[in-house]
């Protein structure tokens, strides 16, 4: 009888101290969590919106294509929509008109909170 309540007694005492040691170690990192809010903002522009340097690398590169929607970001870079070889393709390209992979096109609104 004496062991059965020395074990019930050290199994809450250590379990206890467990959950004690769970909820301290959140605490401790509440301060260190970030929360990152992406928003794109690609704005749907007019084909005759687009500048001469985009528009020319569409005609160098995809010469077959046809262009069915242009859109801009405020850090000028440009999302366009187009039909080639009777498939849907998405590129992306800077004002200059070279080619941007999905990666390098820069997020319009990256906010940092700290709770």
């Amino acid at each position: 009888m004496r062991k059965l309540i020395l074990t019930a007694t050290v199994a809450i005492l250590t379990s206890g101290v467990s959950v004690y040691a769970i909820e301290n170690n959140s605490l401790n990192n509440i301060n260190k969590i970030t929360t990152l809010s992406v928003d794109d903002d690609f704005k749907e522009i007019n084909l005759k919106e687009l500048p001469a340097a985009v528009t020319d690398a569409i005609l160098k590169d995809f010469a077959a294509g046809t262009v069915t929607k242009a859109y801009v970001n405020t850090s000028e870079q440009y999302k366009i929509s187009m039909i080639v070889d009777e498939k849907e393709k998405v590129v992306f390209a800077d004002k200059e008109g070279k080619w941007l992979k999905e990666e390098e096109v820069i997020e319009e609104k990256v906010e940092r909170l700290k709770i």
